[in-house]
């Protein structure tokens, strides 16, 4: 039997929203402010999430249970297996002492600290997004910078704030292509429109996530690099987006942005260096700049040693490259692919007006695509990697296995996450928040790029807040007189935004530089961040909603 969502349980939508927020208070609040355990929290809001949509959303028990197992099921693969397999690959290269290499050739190009920031957790971490996206940019740029040797909280927070501007277009411009997908509007404008609203913020994220790390004087101090990284970046974002689509975006701004950023730094260099040093044991910035000559830095590698060092993690960007094409994932695909109908949640779900224009139900198959899984072509780039290395099959094998021990808490976590996630999505809660936001009249705009940003807090996934909230954006903006593609695409721009506080990402970089049990303190380092650069992104749709020059912007 079919059960249609009810998105008013209480017959106030403030009211309601506030009984379907419980288990996003419950997760954030255990984590910030009690400073519970990650795993043990997602278990706390996972259990919330349950009692409020069976309870006060009276969605069936059973279903509601097997929407938990189905999001658990998400949580470890894709999500997880990435997570794991990154780990893994990391692991091996600080177990072979190939990391102390790569400090040094990256401190060849520079020893400043800021400077290694922007490089990694920006543009590096940037290809990253666009090619695999799910978690992989963080965790790959958290354990470089703590191979560099940054502080935990640094490498965690500034790696979560750095990956903010490319998430639309991750995964080979997966997000956008859902958005298209459920709001029926045309792609090229969608992605046009986002590349016209992120790369504002390409040119801030830079100056940002410096200025996060070393304060507004330390920031100013090396503001031709953050300028020549961010505008290297966003008008490649921006030519991507508007006269190809979405697919490349990432890629193409990254390595233009890397190159030209490894370039500029080989005729400028900053005249006082930020270097290894903390102030009374604070672990989450390096705030003591000392100057010192470039002569004085450790002499570099040979070039055969620095080439050994970035081996794992040029093949590793080749195996992402290669599972992130469309065409290739289809080809694996064809070869072997589980597509799994959940018992008692596929179709059984129907989303009502005004949600969506016309009632629906939701589908709900679980694919075991283990083979184009990118967690699959991390694992086989480890594996070269670690050959490469010199480790023998059995040492990989042992590796592997302490991997997943160290890790084990937070694949739970990970799996709890999802599981909540999908349970207020099938049960409706998510969209009682959205609706909540939608009655916010002609200052909509600000409040339906910040739904954006919720989507992402709650689901970890731009893609999924596009296919939980487009329909709705579009619908609300028909009613409002305002431009769709415009408000679908502030859900997407606004939900990068959101990326960096969703339990899911705290994990990843928790995980990543090895920070274990600390998940509460990252969150409070990035929130404030989050929330204002989600505002930010509001007031800019808001210009291009209402004010001459920027409407000319909107198609």
């Amino acid at each position: 039997m079919v059960w249609s969502q009810v998105y008013d349980p209480l017959n106030n939508m403030w009211l309601s929203a506030l009984v379907a927020a419980i288990p996003i208070v419950v997760l954030l609040g255990a984590i910030a402010i009690f400073e519970i355990r990650a795993h043990v929290a997602a278990a706390l809001g996972l259990v919330a999430a349950l009692l409020i949509a069976i309870v006060g959303f009276g969605m069936p028990a059973g279903m509601a249970g097997a929407t938990a197992v189905y999001g658990a099921a998400y949580g470890l693969l894709p999500i997880g297996w990435i997570i794991l397999n990154v780990i893994f690959l990391y692991r091996l290269t600080d177990e072979a002492g190939l990391f102390s290499v790569l400090r040094d050739s990256i401190a060849a190009l520079t020893p400043d600290r800021r400077l290694q920031l922007l490089f990694i957790a920006f543009s590096f971490g940037a290809f990253f997004e666009g090619a695999a996206g799910f978690g992989t940019p963080v965790a790959v740029t958290g354990a470089m910078l703590i191979g560099l040797g940054f502080a935990p909280l640094a490498a965690s927070g500034l790696s979560l704030i750095a990956n903010t501007a490319p998430v639309a277009y991750g995964a080979l411009g997966t997000p956008v292509i859902a958005l298209a997908a459920v709001t029926g509007l045309d792609l090229m404008e969608l992605s046009g429109m986002i590349g016209r609203q992120l790369p504002i913020f390409s040119l801030i994220v830079p100056f940002w996530v410096v200025a996060a790390f070393a304060g507004m004087r330390g920031m100013w101090q090396v503001w031709p690099a953050l300028l020549v990284c961010g505008v290297s970046f966003a008008i490649p974002q921006y030519l991507v987006s508007n006269f190809h689509g979405p697919w490349l975006v990432d890629v193409v701004a990254a390595i233009v942005s890397m190159l030209c950023l490894a370039g500029f730094l080989k005729i400028w260099k900053p005249k006082t260096l930020w270097l290894a040093t903390s102030r009374d044991g604070d672990p989450s910035v390096d705030t003591t700049p000392r100057p010192q000559s470039l002569s004085a830095a450790a002499a570099p590698a040979t070039k055969g040693a620095v080439f050994r060092a970035w081996l794992p993690w040029l093949i590793l960007s080749v195996f992402v490259f290669a599972w992130g094409i469309p065409q290739f994932k289809a080809f694996l695909d064809s070869i072997w692919v589980l597509k799994i109908p959940v018992p008692g949640l596929h179709e059984m779900v129907q989303k009502v007006p005004p949600v969506v224009a016309e009632p629906h139900v939701e589908a709900a198959v679980y694919n075991f695509n283990i083979l184009s899984a990118t967690g699959t072509g991390i694992l086989l780039s480890a594996i070269v990697g670690g050959l490469l290395m010199g480790y023998s099959p059995m040492a990989l094998l042992r590796s592997y296995g302490r991997t997943f021990w160290v890790i084990r808490y937070s694949l739970l976590t990970i799996a709890a996450m999802l599981a909540l996630g999908y349970v207020t999505r099938y049960s409706g809660t998510d969209a009682t928040l959205g609706l909540m936001f939608a009655q916010t009249g002609w200052i909509y705009p600000l409040f339906g790029t910040l739904l954006g940003w919720l989507g992402v807090a709650l689901t970890g996934s731009d893609t999924a807040s596009n296919v939980l909230f487009g329909g709705l954006q579009r619908v609300t903006a028909e009613q409002l007189g305002l431009n769709p593609v415009l408000m679908a695409s502030a859900n997407s721009s606004g939900g990068v935004m959101g990326k960096m506080i969703d339990a899911q990402s705290i994990v990843v970089a928790s995980t990543a530089t090895k920070w274990y049990g600390h998940e509460g303190d990252i969150l409070r380092y990035v929130f404030i961040h989050s929330v204002v650069l989600a505002v930010l992104v509001g007031l800019v749709v808001m210009l291009q909603a209402y004010v001459y020059p920027f409407t000319l912007m909107v198609p």
